[in-house]
């Protein structure tokens, strides 16, 4: 925390206190649940708990904030309607708390918007209206149409009684959990930050309030830096519900006052805390919901556990930490599921991806995956470029993180195998995998097919091995899908005259299949 006079620090926690203690939020918002996390907690060594705002009827705390705020407007306020700009969370707990109080409401929403959330806006009873390409240029219109038609503007973060709103999160922790060493709280604009902070340091000064960002959107950590706040150039649009270029101004001057650190975290981190959200609690976050959570797990493993161990130690007990995140919301775009499954395991770094130069000859792929033994292969990518040399991208599932990883690249060197490690590389994750292939430089008398086989470890060296034959493997892709079996597409060099004898070999091989050579996009492509 900054250092402050003490009493100017303690004044304005308690002039937030008061405000949290008297913020009007459950008229419409839900106490919601701080609940363990088993599985976490046993991987980790603490106990972390996950409060549970996904659970509010909008699925976010923001409800909190925008109805407290509303619900202070003035009579003559009231009937003047409200107005804010918002992509998401906000939007949707202005509209439903401006319609619970039988207030007109307009929401500006970017036209880039994805329609189940102005859908979403307009079910809660909120007027939308589309403007500009960006969150800058809806805000903009808003404050103009604001001050054109006299609506209140009802800010997403950087406002007293939205602040106070949204302490009201720490307000309910500290009455289910009075022993907690640390809280993690995801960051945007700052609000749910500065109001838990606050809160926290005026009751229970010792407990330690850890901002959470993503490494492409950190304006509250550049703010701190530069000890004021300043304007990103860009931010990253994964998490979009924290993709703020400039904290706010109130916000940063309780962060600045009250928050013990800030964390930063990859979007493959936040995908790995999603996951691990849903393998505990079946519930699915929202990549800015799963925020604070990526930041407890990164921190927890970084060495800072070992302080909090400490401290508990001091107390006189010998129990483990106990740390809890904010689940800050769940309003998710269903299609960017695809993506979060894609990454989670590489933020877990529980899964590798390598290019591997093997020779062109039958059996390096068998040799290849014979020295993976039973590790799980996610994901295994070739075509045919040519008769000196094969470039292969494999992913691979790890058990022990960087040092197992280290142990395969330099056993596969040792064998004669060109390796590189492409896992953090954002070009090759998201799209080169995706491309790895093409046409071949010289026609090839080929035939391509796709297999079917229970999926568990080994599969795939069993399928190579049981698949071992004098016709050349000319094209290769498999990835692990976490199905009950896994899907393989084969191109053989296989010359005319050896038609009887290879049709043998597919009988005797024993797996589903079925020929794909006439396949219009094989055609199209790969030939």
């Amino acid at each position: 925390m900054l250092a402050l006079a003490k009493e100017s620090q303690l004044n304005l926690a308690n002039y937030y206190l008061q405000r949290i203690l008297r913020s009007r939020v459950y008229d419409i918002a839900s106490v919601t649940p701080l609940q363990p996390m088993d599985k976490l907690s046993a991987r980790l060594g603490c106990q972390v708990l996950l409060k549970r705002e996904d659970l509010q009827p909008v699925h976010s705390f923001k409800l909190r904030g925008a109805y407290n705020r509303i619900a202070a407007l003035s009579q003559a306020e009231q009937a003047r309607g409200v107005i804010c700009a918002s992509a998401g969370n906000h939007a949707q707990g202005v509209a439903m708390s401006a319609s619970s109080l039988g207030i007109s409401a307009v929401i500006v929403m970017p036209t880039t918007t994805p329609d189940i959330k102005v859908d979403a806006v307009r079910r809660r009873g909120g007027t939308v209206v589309l403007h500009g390409q960006s969150f800058d240029m809806a805000n903009d219109h808003a404050k103009a149409q604001a001050a054109a038609e006299g609506r209140v503007y009802i800010a997403p973060f950087d406002d007293e009684a939205v602040i106070a709103g949204q302490g009201t999160v720490a307000q309910e922790m500290l009455q289910q959990q009075q022993d907690l060493q640390a809280v993690y709280v995801p960051v945007g604009g700052g609000g749910l930050v500065a109001g838990i902070a606050a809160y926290y340091k005026a009751v229970m000064p010792e407990v330690k309030v850890i901002a959470v960002e993503p490494e492409d959107a950190a304006c509250l950590k550049v703010a701190m830096e530069a000890g004021e706040p300043v304007t990103l150039a860009q931010v990253g649009l994964f998490a979009d519900g924290v993709a703020v270029k400039r904290i706010g101004e109130e916000t940063f001057r309780l962060a600045q006052a009250f928050v013990d650190e800030v964390v930063t975290v990859s979007s493959d981190e936040i995908c790995a805390a999603v996951k691990d959200i849903f393998e505990d609690t079946r519930a699915i976050a929202e990549p800015a919901g799963a925020l604070a959570l990526a930041g407890l797990k990164k921190h927890t493993a970084a060495l800072a556990l070992a302080g909090l161990k400490k401290h508990t130690a001091a107390l006189g007990t010998d129990k483990p930490a106990k740390v809890a995140a904010i689940l800050s919301g769940a309003n998710v775009n269903f299609h960017s599921l695809r993506y979060v499954s894609e990454r989670c395991e590489l933020g877990e770094h529980r899964e590798a991806v390598l290019a591997v130069k093997v020779p062109e000859i039958p059996g390096s792929f068998l040799r290849f995956c014979e020295h993976l033994g039973n590790r799980a292969i996610t994901e295994f990518n070739y075509r045919f470029s040519g008769r000196n040399g094969a470039v292969v991208f494999a992913g691979i599932r790890l058990s022990s993180g960087q040092a197992e990883l280290d142990e395969i690249i330099s056993g596969l060197s040792a064998q004669g195998f060109e390796v590189q490690d492409l896992s953090h590389d954002e070009t090759a994750k998201l799209h080169v995998r995706y491309m790895v292939g093409g046409r071949p430089p010289e026609q090839l008398q080929e035939r391509l097919f796709s297999f079917e086989f229970p999926e568990h470890p080994g599969a795939l060296l069993k399928f190579l091995t049981t698949s071992r034959s004098k016709w050349n493997i000319s094209l290769f892709h498999y990835r692990n899908h976490g199905a009950a079996f896994g899907r393989v597409l084969v191109g053989f060099e296989v010359p005319k005259q050896d038609g009887e004898l290879f049709q043998q070999f597919l009988d005797e091989l024993g797996f589903v299949y079925q020929e794909e050579t006439t396949s219009p996009a094989y055609k199209l492509f790969l030939t």
